[in-house]
Protein backbone atom coordinates (compact mmCIF):
# COMPACT_ATOMS: atom_id res chain seq x y z
CA UNK A 1 0.00 0.00 0.00
CA UNK A 2 1.22 3.70 -1.02
CA UNK A 3 1.01 6.23 1.52
CA UNK A 4 -0.33 9.26 -0.50
CA UNK A 5 0.72 12.54 0.75
CA UNK A 6 1.20 16.46 -0.22
CA UNK A 7 4.37 18.44 -0.11
CA UNK A 8 4.74 22.19 -0.16
CA UNK A 9 8.27 23.49 -0.81
CA UNK A 10 9.62 25.73 -3.13
CA UNK A 11 11.52 24.13 -5.65
CA UNK A 12 15.31 24.77 -5.06
CA UNK A 13 18.05 22.62 -6.67
CA UNK A 14 18.32 20.28 -3.94
CA UNK A 15 14.49 19.55 -3.95
CA UNK A 16 14.43 19.08 -7.71
CA UNK A 17 15.11 15.67 -7.83
CA UNK A 18 11.90 15.16 -5.43
CA UNK A 19 10.16 17.73 -7.64
CA UNK A 20 10.37 15.76 -11.29
CA UNK A 21 10.46 12.14 -9.96
CA UNK A 22 14.21 11.18 -10.45
CA UNK A 23 13.71 11.01 -6.54
CA UNK A 24 11.03 8.74 -5.08
CA UNK A 25 10.44 8.19 -1.08
CA UNK A 26 10.00 4.50 -0.82
CA UNK A 27 6.21 3.90 -0.23
CA UNK A 28 4.93 7.21 -0.45
CA UNK A 29 3.31 8.94 -3.72
CA UNK A 30 4.62 12.29 -2.97
CA UNK A 31 2.95 15.54 -4.55
CA UNK A 32 5.32 18.44 -4.76
CA UNK A 33 3.21 21.82 -4.39
CA UNK A 34 5.60 24.68 -5.59
CA UNK A 35 4.85 27.56 -3.84
CA UNK A 36 7.10 30.38 -2.61
CA UNK A 37 7.58 30.33 1.02
CA UNK A 38 5.30 33.28 1.88
CA UNK A 39 2.26 31.32 0.85
CA UNK A 40 3.64 28.13 2.52
CA UNK A 41 4.31 29.33 5.79
CA UNK A 42 0.69 31.61 5.48
CA UNK A 43 -1.23 28.31 4.05
CA UNK A 44 0.76 25.56 6.56
CA UNK A 45 0.61 27.78 10.07
CA UNK A 46 -3.62 28.79 9.76
CA UNK A 47 -5.19 25.88 7.75
CA UNK A 48 -2.40 23.33 8.25
CA UNK A 49 -2.79 22.20 4.54
CA UNK A 50 -0.05 20.39 3.90
CA UNK A 51 1.06 16.80 4.94
CA UNK A 52 4.31 18.05 4.06
CA UNK A 53 5.87 21.43 3.80
CA UNK A 54 8.94 23.61 3.96
CA UNK A 55 8.76 26.02 7.23
CA UNK A 56 10.42 28.59 8.65
CA UNK A 57 13.24 27.45 11.65
CA UNK A 58 11.51 30.38 14.08
CA UNK A 59 7.91 29.50 13.16
CA UNK A 60 8.23 25.48 13.82
CA UNK A 61 10.02 25.57 17.16
CA UNK A 62 7.28 28.33 18.42
CA UNK A 63 4.97 25.82 17.44
CA UNK A 64 6.71 23.20 20.22
CA UNK A 65 5.32 25.82 22.96
CA UNK A 66 1.72 24.48 22.17
CA UNK A 67 0.28 21.72 24.13
CA UNK A 68 -0.21 19.80 21.32
CA UNK A 69 2.44 20.18 18.61
CA UNK A 70 0.78 19.87 14.77
CA UNK A 71 4.15 19.26 13.43
CA UNK A 72 7.68 17.92 13.87
CA UNK A 73 10.03 18.38 12.04
CA UNK A 74 13.16 16.05 10.02
CA UNK A 75 16.32 17.70 9.64
CA UNK A 76 16.36 18.59 6.23
CA UNK A 77 17.39 22.02 5.71
CA UNK A 78 15.97 23.99 2.27
CA UNK A 79 17.17 27.44 2.93
CA UNK A 80 20.41 28.14 4.95
CA UNK A 81 21.60 31.77 4.37
CA UNK A 82 24.57 34.10 5.84
CA UNK A 83 22.47 36.79 7.13
CA UNK A 84 25.39 39.95 8.84
CA UNK A 85 24.76 40.59 4.37
CA UNK A 86 21.00 41.20 5.16
CA UNK A 87 21.74 44.43 7.61
CA UNK A 88 20.82 48.06 6.38
CA UNK A 89 21.26 51.01 8.08
CA UNK A 90 20.90 54.99 7.23
CA UNK A 91 23.73 56.46 6.53
CA UNK A 92 23.41 59.02 8.86
CA UNK A 93 22.66 57.41 11.79
CA UNK A 94 26.21 57.23 13.30
CA UNK A 95 26.55 53.95 12.92
CA UNK A 96 30.46 53.55 11.92
CA UNK A 97 30.61 49.46 13.54
CA UNK A 98 27.98 46.87 14.65
CA UNK A 99 28.57 48.48 18.37
CA UNK A 100 26.60 51.82 17.44
CA UNK A 101 23.80 50.11 17.25
CA UNK A 102 23.30 50.38 20.99
CA UNK A 103 20.49 52.42 21.24
CA UNK A 104 19.24 52.67 17.86
CA UNK A 105 15.71 52.36 16.17
CA UNK A 106 15.93 49.10 14.52
CA UNK A 107 13.16 47.55 12.52
CA UNK A 108 12.09 44.34 11.69
CA UNK A 109 9.19 42.79 9.79
CA UNK A 110 8.18 40.40 13.40
CA UNK A 111 9.54 39.95 16.78
CA UNK A 112 7.50 37.63 18.55
CA UNK A 113 4.86 34.98 17.39
CA UNK A 114 1.48 36.75 17.36
CA UNK A 115 -0.02 38.08 14.15
CA UNK A 116 -2.83 38.81 12.85
CA UNK A 117 -3.34 39.62 9.16
CA UNK A 118 -6.09 42.22 8.25
CA UNK A 119 -8.50 39.89 6.13
CA UNK A 120 -7.98 37.43 8.92
CA UNK A 121 -9.23 39.42 12.15
CA UNK A 122 -10.56 36.12 13.71
CA UNK A 123 -7.52 34.87 14.35
CA UNK A 124 -3.80 34.62 15.20
CA UNK A 125 -0.82 33.21 13.06
CA UNK A 126 2.46 32.06 14.86
CA UNK A 127 4.60 33.24 12.30
CA UNK A 128 8.15 34.58 12.74
CA UNK A 129 11.13 35.14 10.55
CA UNK A 130 14.34 33.19 11.28
CA UNK A 131 16.93 35.96 9.55
CA UNK A 132 16.01 38.56 12.73
CA UNK A 133 16.63 35.62 15.06
CA UNK A 134 20.17 34.77 13.97
CA UNK A 135 21.00 38.64 13.35
CA UNK A 136 19.81 39.47 16.72
CA UNK A 137 21.89 36.65 18.41
CA UNK A 138 24.86 37.72 16.35
CA UNK A 139 24.98 41.19 16.99
CA UNK A 140 24.77 40.26 20.88
CA UNK A 141 27.33 37.30 20.89
CA UNK A 142 29.94 38.97 18.42
CA UNK A 143 28.99 42.58 18.89
CA UNK A 144 28.22 43.38 22.70
CA UNK A 145 25.07 44.68 20.75
CA UNK A 146 22.04 42.71 23.76
CA UNK A 147 18.75 42.70 22.19
CA UNK A 148 17.63 44.82 25.38
CA UNK A 149 19.84 47.88 24.29
CA UNK A 150 17.98 48.92 20.88
CA UNK A 151 14.52 49.77 20.65
CA UNK A 152 12.23 47.35 17.98
CA UNK A 153 9.96 48.44 15.88
CA UNK A 154 8.38 46.04 13.58
CA UNK A 155 6.00 45.68 10.70
CA UNK A 156 5.63 45.50 6.89
CA UNK A 157 9.34 46.24 5.06
CA UNK A 158 7.30 47.64 1.85
CA UNK A 159 4.42 49.23 1.40
CA UNK A 160 3.07 46.88 -1.00
CA UNK A 161 3.99 44.07 1.24
CA UNK A 162 0.52 42.42 2.60
CA UNK A 163 -0.67 44.75 5.67
CA UNK A 164 -1.07 43.03 9.16
CA UNK A 165 -1.32 44.39 12.42
CA UNK A 166 1.77 42.94 15.11
CA UNK A 167 0.47 41.95 18.65
CA UNK A 168 3.08 42.16 21.07
CA UNK A 169 3.00 39.47 23.33
CA UNK A 170 3.22 40.23 27.36
CA UNK A 171 6.25 38.00 27.83
CA UNK A 172 9.23 39.74 26.36
CA UNK A 173 12.09 39.55 28.16
CA UNK A 174 13.06 42.02 30.90
CA UNK A 175 13.98 45.26 28.91
CA UNK A 176 13.13 44.33 25.63
CA UNK A 177 11.22 47.25 24.28
CA UNK A 178 8.99 46.45 20.80
CA UNK A 179 6.88 48.65 19.15
CA UNK A 180 4.65 48.26 16.20
CA UNK A 181 5.00 50.79 13.27
CA UNK A 182 2.01 52.60 12.35
CA UNK A 183 -0.43 52.04 9.94
CA UNK A 184 0.56 52.93 6.31
CA UNK A 185 4.25 52.89 7.10
CA UNK A 186 6.19 50.66 6.32
CA UNK A 187 10.36 49.53 7.42
CA UNK A 188 12.18 50.93 4.15
CA UNK A 189 10.69 54.15 3.59
CA UNK A 190 11.54 54.91 7.55
CA UNK A 191 14.85 53.54 7.64
CA UNK A 192 15.59 56.11 4.34
CA UNK A 193 13.86 59.76 6.11
CA UNK A 194 15.85 58.44 9.48
CA UNK A 195 12.97 57.40 11.21
CA UNK A 196 14.84 54.35 12.32
CA UNK A 197 18.61 53.69 11.91
CA UNK A 198 18.87 50.01 10.63
CA UNK A 199 16.74 47.08 9.59
CA UNK A 200 17.12 43.63 10.42
CA UNK A 201 15.53 41.34 7.48
CA UNK A 202 15.61 38.68 5.48
CA UNK A 203 14.10 40.96 2.26
CA UNK A 204 16.43 43.19 1.02
CA UNK A 205 14.65 47.31 1.29
CA UNK A 206 14.11 48.37 -2.08
CA UNK A 207 15.41 51.65 -0.18
CA UNK A 208 18.48 50.69 -0.77
CA UNK A 209 18.90 50.84 -4.23
CA UNK A 210 16.40 53.81 -3.91
CA UNK A 211 17.57 56.20 -1.20
CA UNK A 212 21.14 57.71 -1.38
CA UNK A 213 20.68 57.19 3.04
CA UNK A 214 20.79 53.73 2.99
CA UNK A 215 23.90 51.16 2.95
CA UNK A 216 24.99 47.77 4.36
CA UNK A 217 26.15 47.53 7.59
CA UNK A 218 28.85 45.27 6.14
CA UNK A 219 30.06 46.68 2.86
CA UNK A 220 32.49 43.82 2.87
CA UNK A 221 29.83 41.01 3.96
CA UNK A 222 31.63 38.17 2.01
CA UNK A 223 35.06 38.61 3.96
CA UNK A 224 32.83 38.99 7.41
CA UNK A 225 30.52 35.76 6.85
CA UNK A 226 33.32 33.55 5.94
CA UNK A 227 35.35 34.25 8.69
CA UNK A 228 32.50 33.63 10.90
CA UNK A 229 32.09 30.34 9.25
CA UNK A 230 35.59 29.44 9.62
CA UNK A 231 35.97 30.55 13.62
CA UNK A 232 32.26 28.87 14.36
CA UNK A 233 31.50 26.19 11.65
CA UNK A 234 27.92 27.90 11.37
CA UNK A 235 26.48 28.35 7.93
CA UNK A 236 22.53 29.37 9.20
CA UNK A 237 19.61 27.30 9.19
CA UNK A 238 16.57 29.22 8.06
CA UNK A 239 13.98 26.59 6.92
CA UNK A 240 13.39 22.78 8.03
CA UNK A 241 11.21 20.36 6.46
CA UNK A 242 8.32 19.07 8.96
CA UNK A 243 5.42 16.65 8.70
CA UNK A 244 2.11 16.87 10.87
CA UNK A 245 2.40 15.17 13.91
CA UNK A 246 -0.65 12.95 13.14
CA UNK A 247 1.02 11.66 10.12
CA UNK A 248 4.00 10.85 11.91
CA UNK A 249 2.05 8.99 14.45
CA UNK A 250 -0.15 6.99 12.38
CA UNK A 251 3.00 6.16 10.28
CA UNK A 252 6.39 6.77 11.99
CA UNK A 253 8.51 5.34 9.39
CA UNK A 254 7.87 7.99 7.20
CA UNK A 255 10.27 10.43 8.58
CA UNK A 256 13.17 8.20 7.77
CA UNK A 257 12.07 7.17 4.35
CA UNK A 258 11.61 11.13 3.78
CA UNK A 259 14.70 12.03 5.29
CA UNK A 260 16.96 9.51 3.39
CA UNK A 261 14.70 10.58 0.11
CA UNK A 262 15.66 13.89 0.76
CA UNK A 263 19.52 12.83 1.36
CA UNK A 264 19.64 11.58 -1.87
CA UNK A 265 18.17 14.74 -3.80
CA UNK A 266 20.37 16.80 -2.19
CA UNK A 267 23.86 14.96 -3.41
CA UNK A 268 22.18 15.16 -7.05
CA UNK A 269 21.64 18.56 -6.83
CA UNK A 270 25.72 18.74 -6.77
CA UNK A 271 26.03 17.38 -10.47
CA UNK A 272 25.22 20.52 -12.38
CA UNK A 273 27.02 23.11 -10.01
CA UNK A 274 30.08 20.54 -11.19
CA UNK A 275 29.35 20.55 -15.12
CA UNK A 276 31.81 21.94 -17.07
CA UNK A 277 31.37 21.12 -21.00
CA UNK A 278 28.21 24.03 -20.55
CA UNK A 279 27.25 26.19 -18.13
CA UNK A 280 23.60 25.00 -16.20
CA UNK A 281 23.21 28.38 -14.75
CA UNK A 282 23.73 31.96 -16.17
CA UNK A 283 26.77 32.66 -13.73
CA UNK A 284 30.29 32.70 -16.08
CA UNK A 285 32.66 32.38 -13.44
CA UNK A 286 30.40 29.29 -11.28
CA UNK A 287 32.86 27.38 -11.43
CA UNK A 288 35.32 30.02 -9.51
CA UNK A 289 32.70 30.00 -6.94
CA UNK A 290 32.12 26.51 -6.78
CA UNK A 291 36.08 26.25 -6.09
CA UNK A 292 36.02 29.35 -3.34
CA UNK A 293 32.77 27.81 -1.62
CA UNK A 294 34.40 24.30 -1.58
CA UNK A 295 37.80 25.69 -0.22
CA UNK A 296 36.21 27.47 2.68
CA UNK A 297 33.18 24.66 3.55
CA UNK A 298 33.45 21.48 1.71
CA UNK A 299 36.00 19.46 3.36
CA UNK A 300 34.29 16.32 1.82
CA UNK A 301 33.52 18.32 -1.58
CA UNK A 302 30.01 18.92 -0.67
CA UNK A 303 28.94 22.51 1.63
CA UNK A 304 25.04 22.10 1.92
CA UNK A 305 24.49 19.88 4.44
CA UNK A 306 21.24 17.93 5.77
CA UNK A 307 21.81 15.39 8.44
CA UNK A 308 21.01 15.62 12.58
CA UNK A 309 24.69 14.64 13.39
CA UNK A 310 26.48 17.47 10.79
CA UNK A 311 24.00 20.48 11.89
CA UNK A 312 23.62 19.56 15.99
CA UNK A 313 25.76 22.54 16.77
CA UNK A 314 23.88 24.89 14.70
CA UNK A 315 20.49 24.11 16.20
CA UNK A 316 21.92 24.64 18.98
CA UNK A 317 22.91 27.89 19.14
CA UNK A 318 19.59 28.77 17.23
CA UNK A 319 17.88 27.33 19.81
CA UNK A 320 19.93 29.21 22.48
CA UNK A 321 19.20 32.73 20.43
CA UNK A 322 15.47 31.67 20.46
CA UNK A 323 14.67 31.14 24.11
CA UNK A 324 17.03 34.25 24.99
CA UNK A 325 15.21 36.16 22.58
CA UNK A 326 11.77 35.30 24.19
CA UNK A 327 10.57 33.22 21.60
CA UNK A 328 10.65 29.71 23.10
CA UNK A 329 8.82 28.78 26.18
CA UNK A 330 11.54 26.31 27.54
CA UNK A 331 15.45 25.81 26.28
CA UNK A 332 15.11 23.18 23.70
CA UNK A 333 17.49 20.56 22.89
CA UNK A 334 18.18 20.21 19.14
CA UNK A 335 17.29 16.00 19.86
CA UNK A 336 13.76 17.07 20.92
CA UNK A 337 12.38 18.84 17.62
CA UNK A 338 12.92 16.39 15.31
CA UNK A 339 10.89 13.02 14.49
CA UNK A 340 13.50 10.59 16.41
CA UNK A 341 13.61 8.10 13.74
CA UNK A 342 15.12 10.84 11.37
CA UNK A 343 18.47 11.31 13.33
CA UNK A 344 20.49 8.56 11.59
CA UNK A 345 22.92 10.16 9.50
CA UNK A 346 22.31 8.16 5.85
CA UNK A 347 25.43 7.38 3.20
CA UNK A 348 24.25 6.92 0.06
Amino acid sequence: MVLKLSFACWDYDRMKAIEDGRVRPEGIELTFLNYRVEETFFRQLRFKEFDVSELSLSSYVLTLNQEDPPFIALPVFPSRFFRHQSIYINKNAGILSPADLKGKRIGTPEYQSLFSFSDSQDGANIFTVTAPVWQRGIMEDEFDVPIASVDWYVGAIEKSDHPRISKISHSLPPGVKVTAIKQGQNLSEMLANGEIDAIFSASRPSSLDTSPNVKRLFDNFKEVEAEYYKRTNIFPIMHVVALKRSIYETNPWVAKTLTKAFSKALDMAYEPLRERSALRYMLPWLEDHVEETQKLMGDDAKWWKDGFAENKHVIDKFLEYHYKQGLSKRRFMPEEIFAPSALETFVL
